[in-house]
């Protein structure tokens, strides 16, 4: 591979064994293919130190082998691939472009209690640093996929905050785990920072001028007077293709998912706040960090209120439950709804709508794939078109043949009121994935999306008596390949016969 001006390969910590057979780890050059991993220089150290014997603000391979593989930051994501990330970013910025990125600010809850933390997508997508109180510093030095210096701004290491803060990782391994070119002291910022960025072209940022933290970072920003453009759609345009250790992070999110959804279809409830509780837990195993998001946990007509997530209602046992929930791993989410009957056995009007909805889902997860041609936009259409039709068949009226949309009926389109959400959305470190990317680019391989067709009829004198109340959305994460979908939650069961036979 070819050296970049004498500059080093991605460091790791290499396993060796010590004359007393204690093992210990030292840093070592190793050589890559990967486009953009770099050479780095390592350090002569006096003394090895066991790196299992310390401490990171974030698991590590050396500290935590049951969360993360040999060469992983994060989970399913090596040191290459983020190095190879912060390549092609590198590549499209103009020469002596800037892109500068700030980790997300603590959250408080009330008073001194704070929410786990989470870092900034972008900042995590590109460094796998998951601290706060941090600064990424990506600059272009030259033409090729090697070009960049890669700073990085956080917290020194600090035993006596450590103490009630819990560990954090500290300037050497900054550059000896994360392979920053430089680290930094973050409050030294407002010093050193205006240096690096000299003679830049152009800063790429997201940072809004009113940002204080850390180190007063958005008016120290504005002082320097440099041209600034959003960095966002620059990072979209990565993140949207996602790569096969990020769609294989997804699947292993979506199958774990889906077991506990199917799981939670098997037993008897009564309570949706009792769905709810089983499903945060299920979400923890097998590696799953959590749930991805608060989830819709909404019996009989709540169903129809799309973001409902108060999930403090019983369960009629006539009713069915509609639950909007998914998993997390490694920082990628999973996306699922399903609707069952609380009894175990569908009505026969929750049967027929349901299989309304579920015959245009199929449908639509056929065309994500690449030589279908189609934008999420267009399958959204093919939604709306499908389900004009079956609830046709199911004696709705107010259609009108030959036309592609509901008629309007006091000036009110009814299919905004059967169908009043999107079809679907981009999925990946974000549930609402890629905020910006449109939804009318074709789908391509490696996008991943949601799919997600969904019917709420209102206690309406205009519809069908029988269907007044229900509510039925069933969604699956998909990811698009060349010739047809890759479903990433197929482990949760959705046809009526499978539904019915878990009791």
């Amino acid at each position: 591979m070819r050296l970049s001006r004498g500059r080093a390969a991605l460091r790791q910590l290499s396993l060796v064994s010590s004359p007393n057979r204690h093992q210990i780890y030292r840093p070592f050059q190793q050589s890559l293919t990967l486009t953009g991993a770099r050479l780095k220089p390592f350090r002569n150290y006096a003394t090895s130190v066991s790196a299992a014997d310390l401490e990171f603000g974030q698991p590590v391979y050396e500290t935590h082998p049951h969360i993360l593989k040999p060469g992983e930051i994060t989970q399913g994501i090596t040191a290459r691939e983020y190095a190879s990330r912060r390549s092609r970013l590198a590549l499209s910025l103009p020469p002596d472009g800037v892109a500068l990125l700030a980790a997300a600010d603590l959250k408080y809850r009330s008073g001194a209690v704070f929410y786990p933390y989470r870092q900034d997508s972008n900042f995590l997508y590109l460094t796998g640093f998951l601290e706060p109180e941090s600064l990424a510093v990506i600059r272009k030095t030259g033409p090729g996929p090697d070009d960049y210096l890669f700073s990085l701004f956080c917290r020194p290491k600090d035993p006596r905050a450590e103490q009630w803060s819990g560990p954090w990782s500290g300037l050497s391994a900054a550059e000896d785990v994360f392979n920053a070119d430089n680290s930094y002291d973050i409050s030294r910022a407002s010093t050193t920072l205006p240096s690096l960025l000299r003679g830049a072209s152009k800063i790429f940022t997201d940072i809004p001028p009113s940002l204080t933290t850390p180190s007063n970072i958005g008016p120290l920003l504005k002082s320097l007077s440099l041209p600034t453009s959003p960095l966002q759609t620059l990072v979209n345009t990565l993140r949207a293709i996602k790569s096969p250790a990020e769609v294989a992070a997804m699947r292993h999110a979506g199958q774990v998912s889906g077991r506990v959804i199917t799981s939670a279809m098997r037993r008897p409830w009564t309570l949706e706040k009792d769905i709810h509780a089983y499903l945060d837990y299920g979400f923890t195993q097998h590696g799953l960090s959590g749930p991805a998001y608060v989830p819709v946990v909404a019996g009989a007509s709540r169903g129809c209120m799309i973001h409902y997530v108060h999930n403090t209602s019983d369960l009629p046992a006539n009713s069915t439950v509609l639950v909007d929930a998914g998993g997390e791993y490694g920082y990628y989410v999973t996306d699922i709804t399903r609707t069952w009957p609380v009894s175990g056995k569908f009505s026969p009007a929750q049967k027929d709508l349901y299989n309304a909805v579920l015959t245009v889902q199929r449908q639509c997860v056929a065309l994500c794939r690449e030589n279908a041609g189609v934008s999420l936009d267009e399958i959204h259409r093919a939604a709306e078109n499908g389900l004009r039709e079956q609830l046709a068949l199911l004696g709705f009226e107010g259609l009108t043949a030959g036309t592609k949309r509901w008629t309007v009926q006091g000036g009110e389109d009814l299919m905004d009121v059967l169908f009043p959400h999107h079809v679907g959305h981009y999925v990946g470190l974000d549930v609402h994935d890629v905020p910006g990317y449109g939804r009318s680019v074709a789908l391509k391989k490696g996008h991943c999306v949601t799919v997600e067709p969904g019917v709420y009829v209102p206690d309406d004198e205009r519809f069908p008596k029988h269907f007044r109340g229900l509510a039925v959305r069933i969604e699956d994460s998909v990811a698009v390949d060349e010739e047809g979908p890759h479903v990433l939650t197929t482990e949760a069961v959705k046809e009526v016969e499978d539904i019915e036979a878990l009791r």
